[in-house]
């Protein structure tokens, strides 16, 4: 459903929204360790996530990411929407060009359910709400 970058992508804005207070920065090398992801396509990502405003990157010796504001008001959609764009919430299930109520597509009115739940979600799970629950040990981000 997601692609892989917006996988990591998330797992990666809950990694950092996680972190204590006072220790809310973090190098490449520990966001690529704590998702499990190869450094140098974590690298892209985080880049994305900068240019997007959702990360901020400060370099040199003590540099590293941080997040661009609260983690209550930072929702799982922007961060889906920032790497994979508007598809999970607009496009085709098959993937057709023109899916829409007029011209729907054989699975269409099934998937519109699907997609609009999923959307809900999306947009409404703030990256606090996923922290939290990886903070008391309820949900996990890796094996």
């Amino acid at each position: 459903m997601f692609s892989k970058a917006c996988k990591y992508a998330i797992n990666a804005m809950i990694y950092m929204a996680t972190l204590p207070p006072g220790q809310e920065r973090a190098g490449l090398k520990d966001i690529s360790k704590a998702i499990n992801s190869p450094e140098a396509f974590t690298a892209k990502i985080l880049q994305d996530l900068v240019k997007n405003d959702l990360l901020n990157s400060v370099k040199g010796p003590n540099g590293g990411f941080h997040l661009q504001g609260d983690p209550n008001r930072i929702f799982l959609a922007e961060i889906v929407h920032s790497i994979d764009g508007d598809m999970i919430f607009t496009g085709c299930a098959l993937g057709l060009e023109t899916c829409s109520e007029d011209h729907p597509c054989p699975v269409h009115h099934k998937f519109k359910a699907v997609r609009d739940h999923l959307t809900g979600m999306l947009m409404t799970t703030s990256l606090r709400d996923v922290a939290d629950r990886v903070n008391t040990g309820i949900s996990f981000l890796r094996y």
